[in-house]
């Protein structure tokens, strides 16, 4: 993903193809490159495919809107979670440097002054690395007993399978961007992945306990008619098809009047959204002022085969 690029076809887009708004587009750093010239020329940023909290700051960019729990979120309840179940760990962060940087933040502030000492080591890498195995070894040997691994899929693959090739069992926290068993368990292999740690908003396309559930049936007819085989067990495939089905709702709610205004009015103003895919209990709300769609998450683990819901749903 090139930043300068992305920027050159959202030009094209709006000054050529004059399209109404962007949705959807995928990755921090590229995302981050557009903000400005979209919200300078006042063109809805919609949902965009990130969870760096960036993406939620309506008084300062009240043209774009975000749409996965953010990142900083999400470390803060895994940081809970170590407190609650391991208060004496000593914690080791992979990150993808920028892209991941709201986790460290999110780690500390859940740790607070107090516990700042149990993170002893974090190290990022850079997309355009080849392994994360160096990355690995180096946060082993700071003799962390915990690990968060804030990664693209492809990296956290590396580092679930370089850590366990080299005998290295800390307990593992999985950011959910890379939470997929088929795109990251599978490559990483599912032995060497068991006993993983992640947090979902929405429900596991392999798990069989939706098998019979309305909602997971939904999902499944479209994918059959849409989609290929391997889509209907990804959960990007997924987390996609909910932020798709909030976009219709937004032009639902726009009635006749699709102007570039009322489309980003009515995405920010979204009220308990309930979507065929999300976990029971978590809805989509917006407002003018808060630009998280989603803000709940309940955690998982990964037990060889499937991910097993734990405890109760997390966040506000």
């Amino acid at each position: 993903m090139s930043p300068p690029k992305t920027v050159e076809q959202i030009r094209r887009l709006i000054e050529l193809e004059q399209v109404a708004f962007i949705f959807g587009t995928l990755g921090t750093a590229s995302n981050a490159a557009i903000r400005p010239y979209l919200n300078d020329n006042k063109v809805p940023q919609l949902f965009v495919a990130s969870g760096d909290s960036m993406f939620g700051d309506p008084q300062h960019y009240p043209w774009t809107i975000g749409f996965y729990p953010n990142y900083r979120s999400e470390a803060r309840n895994y940081a809970r979670h170590i407190l609650e179940t391991k208060p004496d760990a000593k914690i080791a962060v992979l990150y993808q440097k920028p892209a991941f940087v709201d986790y460290l933040a999110g780690l500390r502030d859940g740790l607070g002054a107090d516990h700042a000492a149990m993170l002893v080591k974090e190290v990022s890498y850079e997309f355009s690395e080849p392994t994360v195995d160096s990355q690995v070894f180096t946060l082993q040997a700071a003799g962390a007993d915990t690990l968060i691994i804030a990664a693209t899929p492809k990296f956290a693959a590396q580092a679930i399978r370089k850590a366990y090739d080299i005998g290295w069992a800390p307990v593992r926290y999985l950011g959910y961007p890379s939470a997929s068993i088929a795109t990251v368990l599978k490559p990483a292999g599912l032995d060497k992945s068991k006993g993983l740690i992640t947090a979902f908003f929405a429900k596991d396309p392999t798990d069989e306990r939706w098998k019979d559930d309305a909602g997971y049936k939904q999902w499944a007819a479209f994918a059959a008619k849409y989609l290929t085989p391997v889509d209907l067990i990804d959960a990007n495939a997924v987390d996609s098809f909910c932020a798709a089905a909030t976009l219709v709702q937004v032009l639902k709610q726009c009635g006749g009047d699709l102007s570039r205004e009322n489309i980003m009015r009515q995405a920010a103003n979204i009220k308990d959204l309930e979507l065929p895919m999300l976990l029971p209990g978590i809805k989509i709300n917006t407002s003018p002022d808060r630009f998280y769609p989603i803000r709940q998450m309940q955690l998982a683990a990964f037990d060889g085969e499937s991910w097993q819901l734990f405890g109760d749903l997390i966040g506000n």
